[in-house]
C-alpha cells in the first residue's frame, strides 16, 4: 500500500478535519440517523488526531467512522469528564486519549479494557521502554503507546562549549558565568515540579513508590531521595536559581530563555520551535540541546505523552480495537509530531524525523509556523529518542493524584527543602495518601 505523504498537512487544514469530524458527531447526537458503525474518540482539541480519525475512517472502507468528541484543553478536566462518563458505564465512550499517568486508575477501576493477542503485538512492536511501560499496569497493556514526550536540556552554546551531564555540573557552570547564567526549570507547585522531582529521584536510584500496582507503599525515606533533594536545595538557593522559581513552570522558562536571560533549560522539545519564531535575536542560532542531566550517572528524563485506551463499556470491542490499532499507526504518529509536535513512540520513526523539515517533502505545502524553509523541524531527533527510552514515568498507581499533590505539599516552596528531612515528610505525605487518609 502506498502510504499518504506525512508532511502535506497545514494547521488550518488540520483544523478543517477537527470540524468535519466533529460536525459529524454533533449531527449523530441529534439523532440523526447515526450508523451502527460510529467509533467515537474522546480527545482534547489536537488537529493532528483529527486528522488520524479521518485517515483511520478512509482506510476502514466504510467498516466504520471514527468521530471525534472533544474533551476540554486542561488534563484535569479531561480527566474529570471521562471518569464521570466511564463510572456511569457509557457505552458511547469507545476510544480515549489518555494522558500516561492515567492508566493504573482507569485499568485498576475496570474503565478500559487489555490488548490481547494480535491488537497488543502491533502496539508493541517497535516501541520505546518508557512508552510502552506507562501504558502497561499489573503486568497487562491497557492501552496502545500513541506520542510520546520528553525534556531536553537545552543550553546557550556561546555560553556554555560543552553540556553538562549532571546537575552539580550544570550548577557550576551557571554560578561561574555570572549574569546569564540562570538555570530554567518548574518549580511552581503543580504537576510540572512532581515531575522533576521523580526524574531526580529516578536519575538517583531511587523511587516514589514500591514496584507492586495492587499495593503500593512510600519509598522515599532513603539516600536516593536525599540526593534528589539536595539538587533541589542546592539550585533554589543558589545564583543561578531565577528569581520567580517558586512559580515558574514550562511556559515562563521558555520565555526566559528565549529573551536571552538564561544560560539553561530543562524543557520539551516545543521550545525549540517557539524561539525560531518569538526568541530575541541571536536566540535561536545560539541553541544547543542535549540529554536530560542526572545526579551522578545516567540520567532518567520525565515521559509524557498520550495512550489510546478502549472503553470497557464499548458494543463493538472489536471494531474499537480495530480503529484502536489504526490512529496508532507509524503515518499517524509522523504526523503527529511533525504538525503536533508530539514525538512518536516507535524507535525507528525517529530516523524519518530527522530528515523532516518545515515543509513537506514535495516543498508544496508550508507547515503553519514551522521554521524557515528546509530547516530541521527535530534536528535532536536522536537526543529525543534517547530520552524517551530512558525516561522516568511517574509512580504507577491508581491514586497517582493525590501522591502528586502529596510531593508538591511536602517539598515545596524548593528554597525551603532540606534534603533530611524532606525525604521523611514527603515519604510519609505519600503513605498517608496511598492508604486515603490524607485530604489533599
Amino acid at each position: 500500500m502506498t502510504r499518504p505523504s506525512r508532511l502535506s498537512f497545514s494547521r488550518r487544514a488540520l483544523a478543517g478535519s477537527t470540524g468535519l469530524l466533529l460536525g459529524a458527531g454533533l449531527l449523530a447526537a441529534c439523532g440523526g440517523g447515526e450508523s451502527a458503525n460510529v467509533i467515537r474518540f474522546f480527545t482534547f482539541n489536537e488537529a493532528s488526531f483529527a486528522t488520524a480519525a479521518q485517515a483511520c475512517t478512509d482506510q476502514s472502507g466504510g467498516d466504520y467512522e471514527i468521530v471525534v468528541e472533544l474533551l476540554p484543553n486542561q488534563a484535569d478536566q479531561q480527566r474529570e469528564q471521562l471518569v464521570r462518563r466511564l463510572a456511569a458505564e457509557d457505552s458511547t465512550v469507545d476510544l480515549m486519549a489518555l494522558d500516561v499517568i492515567w492508566t493504573a486508575e482507569f485499568a485498576a477501576a475496570g474503565w478500559i479494557l487489555p490488548w490481547e493477542g494480535e491488537a497488543a503485538a502491533a502496539a508493541s512492536e517497535g516501541v520505546l521502554g518508557g512508552p510502552l511501560e506507562s501504558a502497561t499496569f499489573d503486568d497487562t497493556l491497557y492501552a496502545g503507546p500513541f506520542t510520546s514526550n520528553t525534556q531536553l536540556l537545552w543550553y546557550r552554546k556561546s555560553l556554555v562549549p560543552e553540556p553538562p551531564s549532571t546537575w552539580d555540573e550544570m550548577i557550576d557552570m551557571a554560578e561561574e558565568i555570572g549574569d546569564g547564567g540562570t538555570i530554567q526549570v518548574q518549580g511552581n507547585r503543580y504537576e510540572g515540579y512532581t515531575v522533576w522531582i521523580n526524574a531526580l529521584i529516578a536519575s538517583a536510584g531511587g523511587q516514589v513508590i514500591t514496584d507492586d500496582p495492587l499495593n503500593p507503599a512510600a519509598d522515599l525515606d532513603n539516600e536516593a531521595t536525599t540526593a534528589a533533594l539536595e539538587v533541589v536545595s542546592r539550585l533554589a538557593n543558589s545564583s543561578a536559581a531565577d528569581p520567580g522559581l517558586s512559580t515558574s513552570n514550562e511556559g515562563t522558562g521558555k520565555d526566559a530563555f528565549n529573551a536571552g536571560t538564561s544560560a539553561f533549560m530543562v524543557n520539551y522539545p516545543f521550545v525549540y520551535k517557539d524561539a525560531s519564531i518569538n526568541g530575541a535575536e541571536g536566540v535561536f542560532d545560539d541553541i544547543g540541546y542535549a540529554v536530560y542531566p542526572g545526579i551522578d550517572g545516567p540520567s532518567a528524563p520525565p515521559l509524557g505523552g498520550i495512550n489510546i485506551g478502549v472503553g470497557s463499556y464499548t458494543p463493538d470491542k472489536e471494531l474499537a480495537f480495530e480503529a484502536a490499532t489504526c490512529l496508532i499507526g507509524d503515518d499517524n504518529q509522523l504526523n503527529s509530531a511533525i504538525a503536533g509536535g508530539l514525538p512518536p513512540t516507535r524507535a525507528a520513526l525517529y530516523d524519518e524525523l530527522k530528515d523532516a523539515t518545515g515543509v513537506d517533502l514535495d516543498g508544496d505545502m508550508e507547515i503553519s509556523g514551522a521554521q524557515e524553509e528546509d530547516t530541521p523541524v527535530y534536528p535532536f531527533a536522536d537526543e529525543l529518542r534517547e530520552s524517551i527510552d530512558n525516561a522516568a514515568p511517574r509512580p504507577v498507581t491508581p491514586r497517582y493524584n493525590d501522591v502528586s499533590l502529596a510531593l508538591q505539599r511536602s517539598l515545596h516552596p524548593p528554597s525551603d527543602v532540606d534534603p533530611e528531612t524532606g525525604a521523611q515528610a514527603a515519604n510519609d505525605l505519600v503513605q498517608a495518601a496511598l492508604e486515603g487518609k490524607a485530604l489533599l
